[in-house]
This record gives C-alpha cells, sequence and structure tokens, in this order.
C-alpha cells in the first residue's frame, strides 16, 4: 500500500488588511523578527504538514516571505472560496487539506494536530472553541452532540445566539471531495459577488460526514485585524520564547523587559539582564552573560564571554572568555579574540583582535588587524580612511600602544614594537622597536606667568575702554 501523503496546510495570505492602515500587506507584518504569515506556516510545519499559500497583495513579498513555499495567485480577491480554488492545482489528488488564515500567528501546531487527528473520515472538520462573548462569529450547531452545521450571527435565532461554541475559521478537508466536489460547485454571495468556503460546512453536513474539533485556548485562535492587536499578540509570541529559553536553563532577569526574536539560539547558563534586545542571527553561547540595556543583532557570542551594559554589537563575533563594555560598539566585521578585552567608548569595525589583545578605553579600530598579547592605550585611532577609500592597519603580537596614538592606514607595526604616546604613525615601524612620532616638548621658563599677566592687562585696557564710551572692538587681538 502506498504511504499517505502529508497534510498540505494552505494559508489565505492575499489580502491587505485595511484596519491595519498600512501600506505593507497584512501578513507581512512583523511579529518578534518572523512576519506574521511565517508564524502560520512554521506551526502548520510543525505540525507534520507540507505548505502552500495563496497570495495577492505584495505577491512578490509574501512569497520571499515564505521561502520554499509554493504559492498560487488570487487574480482577483473574491473570499476564501475564491481563494482555495486558486490553489485548485497545489492540491493533492488524496489525503487531507488544511484551510487556515495567514494572520493567526498565535496557532500552536499541536492545536493543527488535534484537528487532524479529530479530522477521521469526515469530509469537513472545523476547529472551534468557546468564547464567553461569541459576538459576530459563526455559532456550531449540534445535535445530540453530533455538529450538524455552523449558523451565521445574522442569521441565527435568539437561542443560536446563545451558543458560546464558535468557529475558529480553520478547516480540515478530504482533499478529492474538496477538489471534486466543493469547489466546483461554489456559487457567489451577494453583494459583492464573493465565494465562501463555508459553504463546504453545509455541503459536508448534507452529506452527514461533518465534525468539529474544540479547543480551549480561543485566544491562540484569534486573527490579527489592527495594530493594537499586532502589538498585543508580539507580546504573547516574546513570552512563548523567552519562557522556552527560560526551560532550557537560561537566567532572565526581569524578562519584561528583555526582548529576543524567534531564532535567537542562547546556551545553557546564560545570563540576560534587564533591557537587552537580542534580534537577528543572534547566538549566545554557554554561561555567556549580556549586560542590562546591550543590543545584539547578528552577532556571536561565544561561551564564556561578558558583554558588560550599554553595548552594541552588529554583526560581530567575540570569543570565548571575551569582555566587551560597558557601552561599546561592535560593528559588522568586528572579531573580538578568545579573552580580549574592550572597554568602555571603545568603537570597532571590521577588525580583528587575537587572543588577549586590549583595548580598554576610548578608542576606535577600523579595518586592522591586531596581534595576540598586544594592549591598545586609550585614545587610540587607526585613521583608516583618506578620504576616497579605506586602508588596512596591521598591528603584531606584544605590541604596546601608547595612549592617544593615531595610526594612519595604511601601515604595520611589527611584533614587539613600542609605540610613544601621543604619536601619528605614518610608517612602517619594525619588530620591537620603539617608535614616537610627536613635536619635541618646548618650555618657556615663566612663560605662563608671563601670558597670564599680559591677558589681564588686555583686559583692564578693554573694560577702560568700554567705560569711557569707546568701542572695545577697537582693541588688538592676542
Amino acid at each position: 500500500m502506498a504511504p499517505c501523503p502529508k497534510p498540505l496546510a494552505v494559508i489565505l495570505a492575499a489580502g491587505l488588511g485595511t484596519r491595519m492602515r498600512s501600506s505593507t500587506a497584512k501578513v507581512l507584518h512583523p511579529l518578534c523578527g518572523r512576519p506574521m504569515v511565517g508564524w502560520v506556516a512554521a506551526a502548520a510545519q510543525a505540525a507534520g504538514c507540507d505548505v502552500a499559500a495563496v497570495v495577492h497583495h505584495q505577491e512578490d513579498r509574501v512569497r520571499a516571505a515564505l521561502p520554499g513555499v509554493p504559492c498560487a495567485r488570487q487574480h482577483q480577491p473574491r473570499g476564501t472560496g475564491d481563494a482555495v480554488r486558486a490553489a485548485l492545482d497545489l492540491l493533492p489528488a488524496s489525503g487531507t487539506v488544511i484551510v487556515l488564515p495567514g494572520d493567526a500567528p498565535l496557532i500552536r501546531p499541536a492545536m493543527l494536530e488535534a484537528l487532524l487527528e479529530g479530522h477521521g473520515d469526515a469530509l469537513c472538520t472545523v476547529l472551534s472553541t468557546v468564547v464567553v462573548r461569541p459576538a459576530a462569529y459563526g455559532r456550531i450547531v449540534r445535535q445530540e452532540g453530533r455538529v450538524v452545521g455552523i449558523v451565521e450571527a445574522s442569521e441565527a435565532t435568539p437561542e443560536q445566539l446563545a451558543i458560546t461554541e464558535v468557529n475558529a475559521g480553520i478547516y480540515a478537508f478530504e482533499a478529492a471531495w474538496l477538489r471534486d466536489v466543493v469547489l466546483p460547485s461554489l456559487e457567489p454571495h451577494p453583494p459583492k459577488g464573493e465565494y465562501y468556503i463555508t459553504d463546504a460546512v453545509a455541503l459536508a453536513a448534507a452529506a452527514g460526514r461533518l465534525n468539529a474539533t474544540c479547543l480551549d485556548d480561543a485566544a491562540s485562535l484569534a486573527g490579527i485585524n489592527d495594530r493594537t492587536a499586532l502589538a498585543r499578540f508580539e507580546d504573547v509570541l516574546q513570552d512563548r520564547i523567552l519562557e522556552e529559553h527560560s526551560e532550557a536553563g537560561v537566567t532572565l532577569h526581569r524578562p519584561g523587559t528583555i526582548r529576543v526574536e524567534v531564532g535567537v539560539c542562547i546556551g545553557q547558563d546564560a545570563v540576560l539582564e534587564p533591557g537587552v534586545i537580542l534580534v537577528g542571527d543572534t547566538c549566545i553561547g554557554v554561561g555567556a552573560s549580556i549586560g542590562a540595556y546591550s543590543v545584539l543583532r547578528d552577532t556571536v557570542v561565544a561561551a564564556g564571554a561578558v558583554v558588560k551594559p550599554h553595548s552594541v554589537l552588529e554583526g560581530a563575533q567575540v570569543g570565548p572568555g571575551a569582555q566587551v563594555g560597558p557601552f561599546s560598539h561592535l560593528r559588522p566585521g568586528a572579531e573580538i579574540g578568545r579573552g580580549c578585552k574592550v572597554g568602555n567608548f571603545v568603537e570597532i569595525k571590521k577588525s580583528t583582535l587575537a587572543e588577549g589583545v586590549k583595548a580598554s578605553h576610548l578608542s576606535y579600530i577600523g579595518d586592522a588587524t591586531i596581534g595576540a598579547g598586544t594592549n591598545v592605550g586609550a585614545g587610540t585611532i587607526t585613521c583608516n580612511y583618506d578620504g576616497y577609500g579605506k586602508h588596512r592597519t596591521i598591528i603584531g603580537s606584544d605590541v604596546l600602544i601608547g595612549s592617544n596614538t593615531s595610526l594612519v592606514a595604511p601601515v604595520t607595526v611589527g611584533d614587539g614594537a613600542l609605540l610613544g604616546a601621543g604619536s601619528t604613525i605614518t610608517a612602517y615601524v619594525p619588530p620591537d622597536a620603539l617608535a614616537i612620532g610627536r613635536a619635541r616638548q618646548v618650555t618657556f621658563t615663566d612663560g605662563g606667568r608671563t601670558l597670564r599677566e599680559q591677558f589681564q592687562a588686555r583686559a583692564l585696557e578693554a573694560k577702560a575702554a568700554g567705560s569711557s564710551g569707546s568701542d572695545p572692538g577697537d582693541g588688538g587681538q592676542s
């Protein structure tokens, strides 16, 4: 016997979502680093389904948000039934098809698994839930426990309006029946001439093969219609993400202030202090610590490393046991080696620091390679830009760079060299050399006192001239 094909989840993602008040299609709005429709697709895939989508508004962007997912185009949005019919060529000849909206990002894989399990040999199974105030939701009508239909609120009797089990808008269909019976028989509904997939419910009920799987988590089945719901749903997803990390052994201080996007990996015994933001392709190693109000994007922090408070790391790599911050800025291409120390108000861009390098204070390192054990003094700058292009600075191992040194690239400093504080280095420095590139100090004995006396005398002259009606601007310049 041939194996039964995997269920196919068809995601309806063609709408614009006018109540979002946005130029971006509703299903593309991000939540915790993933577009809304991506959460729905991920849930379906985790439930063991293949996934397809129906697109229209901003079609190319929606397709890009669903890599590897086949998409069908609904040429003119004319209701849910028309959307499913647009995907006809993607539907399997047999098996089960799930139809679900692209604006329900809180749906859990277990819910779709329950829908599939309860489907059995039904032609149509509706995912339902119980709500206290059903409002405009369609009511699930049962007789002796068996589902006999769905009645819309506008057409319900007072007794039916009292029903609290409602249609969640997610369905499982027998694939061949959906293809051969339902889709060809759909009729347009006035006044807009739209086609509704809910018509399939009546057909299944008439055949005596309609089911409903009722779940008690109504909030996770809800859809997003506006920005208020978008923010609220993102909070829910963020709580889920943090809960998963906490259960995996991550310490979260004041988790309500922490933001971690989906896909960020965090090792066991890592610590996140209040206000931390981890986004993009970021990975935090075992036992690493991220200080309060630090922001990391597309950054790897190795095991045991420490990022101190108020640091910003973008596209950077921090090696094992290294320390960064506080108030450090690592820009794309910054590679910080094992045991390095990058201190306060240090900015590093497109540079590699080998093991044990120290740059503790107030420095800019750009387009540079620094060897192991080198100490970068406070205020050191690599002058990498000449107004036309970027140039590289190469500094060897065990170099001592004095404070307030400027290295004018391209320039190379050999192993073990010493650079005097306040130097401007413009030429090659051999290994173990001492380089001093600054003007010789000149001291005038009593010069400071003489200048002060001159300044005071001029001030008195100016004051006197002003009191006699003279223009104070007539005085000479110092």
